[in-house]
């Protein structure tokens, strides 16, 4: 390690030091004015250089110290890389075949999240494994500060960008992950324009109520698709005005923008279900009847919406999981449109068309307030799920072996996204630098976690006194 650190000289002067001046200062100002030095050849003689020279004393002390700092690393590194042996591991988990022979559904199950949490294990495992050498290598870079970096942890070059130290396997996941769901995006904003266009023809060809709804439905469709996709492109912009703006990110506005448009579909069908009842109130009426163009236009929402929505269901992220929902809502709320426009006029039942609109605007409104819900919740800092906490849990387990234990873990949503707080115990003589090394080598693979948008870590050499933030922190 000392060899790879050794100090660059540059060309040698023959300008001997004036009498009665320090050889290395040579005329050039002082460490405090923070202008550089000459440095000195073999002769003891200034040349002009890049870095700051000092005495060989002063060089033969600083190489001394690095080198002592790369060996308390190094055996930090080693203490905390002991990886877990995967087939110690693996023996434990059940193959699908095992699980479909249980015919114990609870037993199976149990199974199930066993091998759910051994595979959260082994994923914590592999981001600690090519996270921690990385962020341990880049604390102080430049130890004796004399401008050159003589150690070159990746996170300094790649600018804080964790996601490029994740494992390939893991960073493969993750692209696919985000090329499906820009694919399922795209494919929504066109079929929702196609389908909006046919719902317009068949709507002024008949005056079906059932049909109106499934228009502005259709319509609706199409604004929460552009806001979901506009969204998706505000997080992905990496403008420094908007990283200035946002100086944590922007990932807030995907459920911001869902809970916008859960807002416009509950009042736009507040009004369908004012409308079917006044269409209910005289008590009588005359059954409208579906056109052909009408009934095609429901059946290819249907058809269409059908396979987005199967499309989506894999597709774990907000954006595409709520147009999975708006799927199966259209998929739903067609059918039954088609079934009581059609059934209303073939029985001669004037009042089951303006009584079906009326109940599928009840079933949008309670679930898109569902949804509503579910985001202002997590936007108000609901905690985090609970196979996600015994996740961040075994990450602490990780560092274990560097740590004297844990006072607290606490994980909480922002948004979407998860914001974790631990508190880990030291012993009361730690040095500065192993208790930094060890909590940012904690925070930045907690943040690695596909689930973990940020993550803090204190640090605490007592398990007993406070608990580190105000009870009464939201009234004082």
């Amino acid at each position: 390690m000392v060899g790879k650190r050794a100090l660059a000289f540059t060309g040698e002067s023959n300008q001997p030091a004036q009498a009665g001046e320090r050889p290395w200062s040579s005329g050039r100002a002082d460490l405090e004015s923070g202008n550089r030095y000459e440095n000195l050849n073999g002769n003891g003689n200034a040349s002009k250089g890049d870095a700051r020279s000092r005495p060989d004393l002063w060089r033969f002390r600083d190489a001394a110290k690095t080198a002592l700092e790369d060996k308390r690393r190094e055996e930090l590194k080693k203490t905390l890389l002991q990886g877990v042996q995967r087939d110690e591991l693996d023996k434990y988990r059940k193959s699908d075949e095992e699980l479909k022979a249980i015919k114990n559904k609870k037993l199976r199950k149990f199974y199930q999240e066993q091998n759910q949490r051994i595979n959260d294990w082994l994923e914590v495992d592999a981001i600690v494994m090519a996270v921690a050498d990385d962020v341990l290598e880049s604390m102080d870079p430049d130890p004796d500060r004399d401008g050159i970096a003589e150690r070159s942890g990746n996170i300094q070059n790649l600018e804080g960008n964790i996601y490029e130290l994740l494992p390939e396997d893991e960073k493969e996941r993750r692209s696919k992950g985000e090329k499906r769901a820009k694919w399922a995006i795209n494919v929504n904003v066109v079929a929702n324009i196609v389908l909006l266009i046919g719902k317009i023809v068949a709507a002024f060809s008949t005056g079906s109520l059932s049909l109106v709804a499934s228009l502005v439905d259709s319509a609706l469709d199409l604004l929460c698709t552009l806001i979901v996709w506009t969204t998706n492109k505000l997080v992905a912009w990496r403008l420094n005005a908007l990283q200035r703006k946002f100086p944590v990110g922007r990932k807030r506005l995907e459920p911001l923008g869902i809970l916008v448009f859960s807002i416009i579909m509950i009042i736009s069908f507040v009004q369908i279900l004012q409308e079917s009842v006044e269409k209910l109130m005289p008590l009588q009426g005359t059954a409208e009847k579906l056109p052909a163009v009408a009934i095609g236009a429901l059946a290819a929402t249907i058809g269409v919406k059908g396979i987005i929505w199967f499309g989506c269901i894999p597709i774990k992220t907000t954006q595409v999981q709520a147009l999975a929902q708006d799927c199966k809502t259209d998929v739903i709320f067609n059918s039954l449109s088609l079934i009581f426009g059609g059934a209303g006029y073939y029985l001669g039942i004037w009042w089951l068309d303006p009584a079906g609109a009326g109940l599928l605007a009840l079933f949008i409104i309670y679930d898109w307030g569902s949804t509503c819900f579910e985001n202002v919740t997590r936007l108000s800092g609901e905690a985090a799920e609970p196979n996600l906490v015994k996740k961040l849990m075994y990450l602490a387990y990780r560092f274990s072996p560097v740590v004297e234990g844990f006072k607290s873990v606490t994980a909480y949503h922002a948004g979407d996204g998860i914001w974790v707080e631990f508190d880990i115990l030291l012993k009361a003589d730690t040095k500065l630098y192993r208790s930094h090394d060890i909590a940012e080598t904690l925070q930045y693979c907690a943040e690695g976690l596909p689930a973990v948008d940020r993550a803090f870590v204190t640090t605490d050499y007592s398990s007993s006194g406070p608990t580190g933030h105000a009870a009464d922190a939201e009234n004082v």
